[in-house]
């Protein structure tokens, strides 16, 4: 008999598993833009990037008996390997109204959901890493701000910076950029922006700007505030830190692995799985195991623009 492996062994709990992929944590709000989970079958294999090719004009028309034309959209570069993730809720017996039952669904949900926040920070921090990373990005589609340019300065001009940048990704792919993800600080130096606000409002008091307003303005289908934050062991610090990233990513009704993007999480099948929960006697606890299989992958560098350093 072929010896099972780890997966296979796992016995599935089918109700919180549903719970778990219905779930969509508000700590990985930025990731599930910038890299959308698309569903892979294996654990490892090639990553499909864009690059100008996959914008190409082609005329399809042909001549009788002719060959037809032949288009492969992405191409293979670095391989993939997801990374297992995995991490157990407890469900203390002495929140239990009886102590030698299973906890009920309520309570085994809960416990679901709280693993799936910490395991959805963590997800957001993997994002965070790859998208702020300045090697990642051809020097024409990141800026270094500094000084007067940084937009919490009021001479900076972030109207401008942000039509240029969203100009660099339209000439590289087609595509008009459709996100900006940007952390508290950065997001809060746009709001108050005086020529920000000079492009809403000429009245002297004027509030800061709500983001359907910051949408509505740099023509923008979604500006995503990444709140995240995660505690260093001295003091909390904020996951998207001080800089801006600006995307253009495949509507959500399109994604999947072989659509052009700025970015994509690679997910074994449809998601998390949460096994049967156990009772561990030494703590009177019952533990409730969750599993996923995961990796985010810059795909579409080219689809993106980032500002390091966007406020002071």
């Amino acid at each position: 008999m072929a010896q099972q492996t780890t997966s296979q062994a796992r016995v599935q709990d089918p109700i919180l598993t549903a719970v778990a992929r219905g779930y969509s944590s508000p700590k990985a709000s930025v990731a599930n833009v910038l890299f959308p989970a698309v569903p892979v079958g294996t654990r490892a294999g090639r990553i499909l990037s864009f690059g100008p090719d996959d914008f190409k004009l082609i005329v399809t028309a042909r001549a009788p008996g002719s060959n037809t034309k032949r288009v492969q959209f992405g191409f293979a570069s670095d391989r993939f390997s997801l990374v297992d993730h995995r991490l157990e809720g407890g469900v203390p017996t002495e929140l239990q109204e009886e102590a030698a039952a299973v906890p009920g669904i309520d309570l085994g949900a809960n416990a679901v959901r709280r693993v799936q926040n910490q395991m959805a920070l963590e997800r957001e921090n993997m994002a965070a890493t790859i998208a702020l990373d300045a090697n990642r990005y051809a020097a024409s589609n990141k800026e270094v701000l500094s000084g007067t340019s940084q937009w919490s300065n009021v001479a900076s001009d972030p109207f401008t910076d942000i039509l240029d940048a969203k100009e660099v990704i339209r000439g590289q792919t087609g595509e008009e950029a459709n996100v900006l993800a940007l952390g508290p600080k950065t997001l809060t130096a746009l709001r108050t922006h005086p020529k920000v606000l000079d492009r809403l409002s000429t009245a002297s008091d004027r509030p800061p700007a709500t983001l359907a307003q910051l949408s509505a303005l740099f023509e923008i289908q979604t500006i995503v505030k990444g709140e995240a934050v995660y505690h260093t062991g001295t003091a909390f610090a904020d996951v998207w830190g001080k800089d801006a990233v600006l995307a253009f990513t495949t509507p959500a009704s399109m994604q999947e692995m072989g659509s052009p993007s700025y970015g994509y999480t690679y997910q074994l099948n449809e998601g998390p799985e949460v096994e049967e929960s156990y009772f561990d006697n030494n703590t009177s606890t019952w533990y409730y195991p969750v599993s996923d299989a995961y990796q985010p992958v810059l795909v579409g560098p080219s689809a993106g623009f980032l500002f390091k350093g966007a406020v002071a």
